[in-house]
């Protein structure tokens, strides 16, 4: 045997190791396709066109902010784009006499070390895992000393809004006056957490959701650098169950590619399906056109198959709901049916489908899956509960709307259906009907009163296509109004109603109010759209600067006091509590009054409060007093 003096002299290995067919040193670590590629210039950046832009002409022009907030949901390329500003603000070029650019080399040392986090200059703190104070300390710290190797000194804070309100406060200075050598950039998915007095001192991008189109065709690339055959289908399922998000795509294209590809190679939609728990989107399809026309054993059998092929009950309901919703978009929309955006399968079966159903049939559909989605999450057995949903949607299908049912009812003809700011009118003709009258909304619109016909068997209706069949009495005053508005429960704006709104006018269908500081914005919006939908008439609430009435809580408090002062006054009282030293008047009680303890008859002194001019009859100060006996002749 020779003699072997080094390790150098040792005959390469003839047969398999210990670890595989090849030595360890020989194999890379494995890097997962979102950290693979990861964008490291902005052109690689996808559906960020608009902050990418502005970068682009802030280094141009050289009017780059010393602080960036980047916003927007997980895996669109917060922490990415932060990355690349540093790069963007250290490259020296190639040669290393460049400056500040929007086109990194990629290959100068400062480029190299961030692409490798491993740069002294550039320091990334999350701060999800370091929230208190002294945290942001040691970053003020590390401002007041000179970069070491770069130009500037970048500090990336991901996930910015978790830092508690003290950190926050303590990094207020430095964010509004930083030395001239740092840059700030933030990154959060949720920008509400984040001090106004912060946001005021970023410059903010909001990194919009990806749209499924752009995202199919990026995996598509990806997928052939990778040199892996993947079928447009399971392309689109993927880049669909992302959701905008370029890295949870990609994790779900790595799995696709780790779970592997048919015989002939390439992964297919029914395997992408499977791997995701989704019903294949044929029989999603097949399934809404056995509900919609009331196939209840179909449906049941559709269901079924796709349980057998591993698909969750409630993800197939929530299938359904993503289908309703794209066939209400297509019967709005018509012109959506040339989107890119679209799958080919929305495109053509979708709006075949979309052309059979009606917006009401829809809508109703969308309502009964959207409380099926909460029952089967909620019930011990989950299919049966998917089971009970599909039954009754089967069962649904052949209802006819409420439109039609009142038409059924009363015989009349259909109706071109209405504008919903314009409602219908339900007139039911009194057996003595009173002489019609005109009634004027504002901005010129005009609603019609129905005249009662000469020879009515039942009432003339003319409905919408979702009218309430008996709708609330016209109002006739503003409390009516006010009464009527709690009794739809909607106790917020009933509360407004009293105590922080002044009527100026009321003339119905117009009301002109005068609301207090503290009132709601949208108080006229909603009021309008309250009494359309409960009276059928078109309303206008006019907000006005005039002073108007005191508010319903005033006149009250003011009724009150005018009554327990008259009685307070009353010689009989004053009698009374002469001979029962002590004694005070709590409650003065008038059955006159109505549910805000005012009189139907109100009138205005002179101090502008509203008195009811009715109060409660005491007896003189001269009248005899009466016995029992006057007592039971008169019962």
């Amino acid at each position: 045997m020779a003699d072997i003096d080094s390790l150098d002299d040792l005959p390469p290995p003839s047969g398999p190791g210990l670890f595989g067919d090849e030595p360890p040193a020989a194999r890379a670590p494995y890097r997962v396709l979102a950290r693979a590629y990861r964008p490291t210039r902005f052109d690689e950046l996808i559906g960020q066109e608009a902050m990418v832009r502005i970068l682009r002409r802030a280094f141009a022009t050289g009017r780059v902010a010393h602080a960036f907030m980047l916003t927007g949901v997980r895996g669109t390329g917060k922490t990415t784009t932060a990355r690349i500003i540093a790069r963007c603000l250290n490259c020296t070029g190639a040669d290393g006499k460049g400056g500040p650019t929007a086109d990194p080399c990629g290959v100068c040392p400062s480029c190299v070390a961030i692409m490798a986090d491993r740069h002294p200059d550039v320091m990334e703190m999350d701060a999800a895992s370091r929230t208190g104070v002294d945290d942001v300390r040691e970053i003020i710290e590390a401002t007041r000393f000179r970069p070491m190797e770069a130009r500037v000194k970048v500090f990336i804070i991901d996930e910015v809004h978790m830092l508690s309100r003290n950190a926050f406060n303590a990094l207020l200075k430095t964010l509004e006056e930083p030395p001239p050598h740092v840059k700030l950039v933030f990154a959060t998915t949720e920008l509400r957490k984040v001090p106004v007095t912060v946001l005021s001192r970023c410059q903010k991008f909001d990194l919009r959701r990806v749209s499924a189109a752009e995202l199919a065709a990026h995996f598509g690339r990806i997928a052939a650098a990778e040199h892996v055959a993947v079928a447009p289908e399971a392309l689109e399922l993927i880049a669909r169950a992302a959701d905008g998000s370029v890295r949870d795509g990609l994790s779900l294209l790595d799995q696709a590619i780790a779970m592997g590809g048919t015989e002939e190679g390439a992964i297919s939609g029914e395997a992408v399906a499977d791997m995701l728990g989704l019903a294949d989107r044929g029989l999603v399809f097949d399934l809404m056109e056995a509900l919609m026309a009331g196939r209840p054993a179909e449906a049941l059998a559709i269901l079924d198959q796709a349980h057998e092929r591993g698909a969750d009950a409630g993800l197939v309901l929530q299938d359904l709901l993503a289908l309703v919703h794209v066939l209400s978009r297509l019967k709005a929309a018509p012109a959506l049916r040339d989107s890119p955006d679209l799958p080919q399968a929305e495109r053509v079966r979708g709006w075949a489908l979309a052309e059979t159903l009606t917006i009401p049939v829809l809508g109703r559909a969308w309502q009964m899956l959207l409380k099926g989605v909460q029952e089967v999450e909620a019930a011990p057995d989950r299919r049966a509960a998917a089971e009970m949903v599909l039954i009754r949607l089967c069962y649904l299908a052949d209802q006819p709307t409420p439109g039609e049912l009142v038409r059924r009812l009363t015989g009349s003809e259909p109706q071109a259906v209405q504008s919903s700011f314009q409602p219908a009118v339900v007139a039911v003709p009194p057996a003595n009907p009173p002489a019609p009258r005109a009634m004027a909304s504002g901005g010129g619109a005009a609603v019609a009163r129905a005249a009662p016909r000469e020879e009515i068997a039942e009432p003339v209706v003319e409905p919408m296509a979702d009218a309430v069949p008996e709708p609330s009495p016209m109002p006739t005053s503003f409390r009516e109004v006010v009464t009527l508005i709690r009794e739809l429960k909607e106790v917020t704006l009933y509360g407004h109603l009293l105590h922080s709104v002044h009527l100026v006018r009321f003339a119905p269908p117009v009301i002109e109010l005068r609301p207090q500081p503290e009132a709601p914005r949208d108080l006229a919006a909603r009021l309008t759209s309250l009494l359309a939908d409960a009276t059928g008439f078109r309303w206008t609430i006019v907000i006005s600067t005039q002073p108007g009435e005191p508010t319903i809580d005033e006149q009250r408090v003011a009724a009150d006091l005018g009554r327990e002062t008259e009685a307070s006054d009353h010689p009989l009282v004053k009698a009374i509590m002469a001979a029962f030293p002590g004694a005070k008047l709590e409650t003065v009680r008038d059955p006159t009054v109505d549910e805000f303890r005012l009189s139907p008859k109100i009138a205005e002194p002179d101090d502008g409060l509203i008195l009811p001019d009715h109060m409660p009859d005491f007896a003189p100060p001269d009248a005899e007093p009466m016995d029992d006996m006057d007592l039971e002749e008169d019962l």
